[in-house]
């Protein structure tokens, strides 16, 4: 059921004269959208230099690892959203780095009335695929994302493109969809196809179990063009061209005493991601040479709320690359005979829903040298912020 606005039902029931002068004043001040604002800030103890930071067989994004030592100020969010119409809700994610750059992080509009169970988004969004994927940075359980994340989608996968999801209409929650994008983002590169380089499709499920808990699975596949794809090494530059694909399987479980999660509450979550490489690698130094390479990676945390405020949280990440042989010793593909993995701790306490302390440890041992790093970290939310994903 649609409502009308009040000051629309308001003007119908006065003078003529009158409610054109009421519409008048409000008109200047009728785009009035819920405004946030995210600050975020970290300390970080890291054993080894981060500047250094690789994972052996794993071609890495830009500013993906454990971030610099010290003091930093986070990523903070400027977010507006607000109605457009009846027929069009918008958002726009603005997004600031410690370093003093910023860029545009989520900038959409989406559909409010196909009913049917369909929405239609269009602009810069991150994709549905997975679960990690979609939720923003100060979300997370933890400090930093998923090894699996850091190593096959650059962290977090976003980019310019439309986007269908349909909920199907039954008692157990079914949702289908999928994306059409540009293909500049990692592990896309280049927009190819002349910018149709990327495509998505995805499928979530949940339901309720009793009254204190519920769970959500879902499969996804995301296909990616590359053309000409850097990855920086200590070498120089490295790039691939050709097809990435990654299939990814995820479940959350969750759990509150009678559905109150006010005083205690539990959290079980995992993804599993499968990639493949087809297409021709060129090393910094050195000629192009044809590459099909899989590689695989997961990760499984627990977060326990045992009193109102205080969480902990456990977290085991791990990756696996096939040794793509001699010709590509040296490079970012060169394994080193090592299996990455993280073994991860977290304790937060939230004073409110609008702020958050959290110390983290990692033991890291991604890269062939094992790495003991320390974050304290806060979070503050200024304003209205949209309700977040299961």
């Amino acid at each position: 059921m649609k409502h009308r606005p009040l000051l629309v039902m308001a003007a119908c029931a006065m003078p003529a004269c009158a409610a054109t002068t009421l519409a008048a004043a409000a008109g200047s001040n009728a785009f009035n959208p819920d405004i946030a604002l995210i600050l975020t800030g970290t300390y970080a103890g890291i054993q080894h230099d981060p500047a250094g930071y690789a994972i052996p067989g794993f071609p890495l994004a830009d500013e993906t690892g454990p971030g610099e030592r010290g003091f930093q100020l986070g990523e903070s969010e400027l977010s507006l959203s607000a109605n457009i119409d009846p027929d069009w809700y918008g958002v726009l994610t603005y997004a600031i780095a410690g370093d003093n750059t910023a860029g545009v992080e989520n900038a959409y509009v989406q559909s409010s009335s196909l009913g049917h169970g369909l929405t239609v988004r269009a602009g810069r969004f991150f994709s549905a695929i997975g679960y990690l994927n979609e939720q923003h940075a100060h979300t997370w359980d933890f400090v930093d994302t998923a090894l699996a994340y850091r190593a096959f989608l650059g962290n977090q996968f976003g980019d310019d493109g439309v986007q269908l999801r349909w909920v199907a209409p039954t008692d157990l929650y079914m949702e289908f969809g999928a994306e059409w994008l540009r293909g500049d983002a990692f592990p896309a590169g280049g927009s190819a196809d002349n910018g149709r380089g990327a495509w998505s499709v995805f499928f979530h499920a949940g339901d309720d179990v009793g009254e204190s808990d519920s769970w959500r699975a879902g499969l996804s596949w995301l296909s990616a063009k590359s053309a000409d794809r850097i990855t920086t090494s200590p070498a120089g530059d490295d790039s691939f061209t050709g097809d990435s694909t990654l299939a990814i399987a995820d479940f959350v479980w969750k759990w509150a005493p009678e559905g109150n999660n006010y005083d205690r509450n539990f959290k079980l979550q995992a993804e599993y991601l499968l990639r493949n490489d087809d297409g021709e690698f060129t090393p910094a130094a050195g000629s192009a040479s044809p590459l099909n390479s899989d590689a695989n990676g997961w990760y499984l945390q627990g977060v326990y709320q045992f009193v109102h405020g205080w969480r902990v949280g456990l977290r085991h990440d791990r990756l696996c690359a096939d040794d793509p042989g001699a010709a590509f010793a040296g490079t970012v593909l060169d394994t080193q005979g090592h299996t990455p993995s993280r073994n991860s701790i977290m304790l937060d306490y939230a004073g409110s829903e609008f702020s958050r302390l959290r110390l983290q440890y990692n033991h890291d041992e991604s890269g062939v040298v094992a790495d003991n790093q320390w974050f304290l970290q806060y979070q503050m939310s200024l304003g209205a912020h949209g309700a977040h994903q299961f």
